[in-house]
């Protein structure tokens, strides 16, 4: 059993996958899709986010960055698991977090990022699913935006769907997901 399992059959044990090829689920683009992801549900569960920080550890092992974020509100648990993951391993990574807001601020210094970046990081760009990549290229042009070097992504769940890694991959970005839609569909039926 790997770790990559492990996170798999959490989805399943967490209720936060559902598969139902008839009825479907409407997605935030507005197409159907016979699968429902939902990582906020899975990231609500200690034993969940310590897998997706073993994950995402072993998976960006000699990836330079410094450091790691996302759009509003799902990078945030996301980003923050990482992190503290990461910097309690050996070897330590001392890895920063941020926030991309949907839209920047209207008072105070009217950001459109919050956290500890400063222009020339070199930044991961983290999100719950990747769908049509949408929420990522979002944040990736919010980040580079604001000085960032952003060449790498991290997503917990690839649904393979309406061509999403190839539109983030055309942005120059490498993108890392820690599980597939396939990974979760085979813990569905039970075969590993």
């Amino acid at each position: 059993m790997t770790i990559r399992d492990d996170l798999a059959r959490s989805f399943h044990d967490t209720r936060s996958f559902k598969w139902d090829p008839i009825q479907q689920f409407t997605l935030a683009s507005g197409q159907k899709s016979p699968f429902y992801v939902d990582c906020r549900s899975l990231m609500a569960h200690p034993g969940s986010r310590r897998l997706v920080g073993q994950l995402a550890y072993e998976a960006l092992a000699g990836v330079p960055i410094d450091c790691l974020g996302g759009l509003e509100i799902g990078a945030i648990s996301i980003a923050t698991t990482i992190s503290d993951y990461c910097y309690g391993a050996t070897p330590r990574r001392n890895w920063r977090t941020f926030v991309v807001r949907k839209q920047a601020k209207d008072h105070g210094l009217g950001k459109l990022i919050e956290g500890a970046v400063c222009s020339g990081d070199r930044a991961l760009i983290v999100d719950d699913v990747l769908t049509s990549g949408g929420s990522l290229l979002k944040a990736i042009a919010a980040a580079r935006q604001a000085g960032l070097l952003v060449s790498q992504a991290l997503v917990i769940v690839d649904r393979k769907e309406q061509d999403g890694r190839a539109r983030v991959e055309q942005e120059g970005v490498s993108l890392i997901s820690l599980l597939t839609i396939d990974d979760l569909t085979r813990q569905q039926v039970g075969t590993p």
